[in-house]
């Protein structure tokens, strides 16, 4: 199948403001894009990209005094099948994991796994290690966390959303990666889109979403505390040790987000067009 993506995203600036921006689809799918993302600003202005450390593109810019404009829409290529599920992948000792995984299985800005730590044990020290392990923690999270965007809090640490109990897509990945990491499994945190296919109606208003990979039996895997279900569609953005990696936005001044759109539609191709 083929997925249709895109955001339009209007900030007011009231003066010159360095931003960078976290919102181009990921190195990892470039094979699969049909039509390319390529970002679009109104007014017109000077842009340059590069990497960062984790491999995310990221383009910086400097957004004018008044009004910004940033808008892109792309397709691309997808197999439709929904997120791998595999029970028997099992959880490698700490002394076995390769050396660039480590990094994930530190506390992070937003992961406190320093305050989480016997919490975790007392949870899941008793289950089963590998996926099952992950897949106990992504039930507790989905069971204890009530989603809602009026939950919505910038700083929220994990540790506060399981104090509050309240929170959003990146809430519930924080919550489960620390938990993950408490155990000794690296966790990562994902940004991207998400479609609704294959969920029945209705559905919530679009926007960015947030889960995390499990790194198991050599490889990492996609879970998402948030749904708790295989989905089918996710179109990577950006993966990081936490959010405060890889926001959509980095803003270097004071700004309003006026306007905020995003997208992640199924084509509908013609009656025996090719998948």
């Amino acid at each position: 199948m083929k997925i249709r993506v895109g955001y339009e995203l209007i900030y007011d600036c009231p003066q010159p403001t360095p931003m960078i921006l976290t919102l181009s689809i990921h190195f990892t799918r470039i094979s699969d894009i049909v039509v390319p993302d390529h970002l679009i600003t109104t007014p017109s202005l000077p842009i340059t990209a590069y990497r960062d450390a984790y491999g995310n593109w990221c383009t910086r810019l400097v957004a004018p005094a008044g009004r910004l404009r940033l808008t892109a829409d792309g397709v691309v290529n997808d197999t439709g099948m929904a997120d791998r599920v595999v029970p028997s992948a099992p959880q490698h000792s700490v002394e076995d994991l390769p050396e660039e995984t480590l990094v994930f299985l530190l506390g992070s800005r937003y992961c406190d796994t320093d305050r989480l730590s016997q919490t975790a044990w007392d949870l899941f020290g008793n289950t089963p290690t590998g996926w099952g392990r992950v897949q106990a923690i992504c039930d507790y999270v989905h069971r204890h966390v009530t989603f809602g965007y009026e939950h919505a809090r910038a700083t929220r640490t994990a540790g506060e959303t399981l104090a509050e109990g309240v929170g959003v897509c990146r809430d519930y990945a924080h919550l489960a990666i620390a938990f993950c990491r408490c155990m000794n499994i690296p966790a990562r945190y994902c940004t991207g889109y998400l479609s609704d296919i294959g969920i029945p109606p209705p559905h919530g208003p679009m926007d960015f979403a947030g889960w995390f990979e499990a790194y198991l039996g050599g490889n990492w895997y996609t879970f998402d505390a948030r749904n708790n279900v295989p989905r089918i569609g996710r179109v990577l953005i950006a993966r990081g040790r936490d959010a405060a990696d890889v926001p959509i936005a980095h803003t270097f001044g004071p700004n309003t987000l006026s306007s905020f759109r995003v997208w992640t539609d199924e084509v509908q191709e013609p009656s025996g067009a090719a998948a």
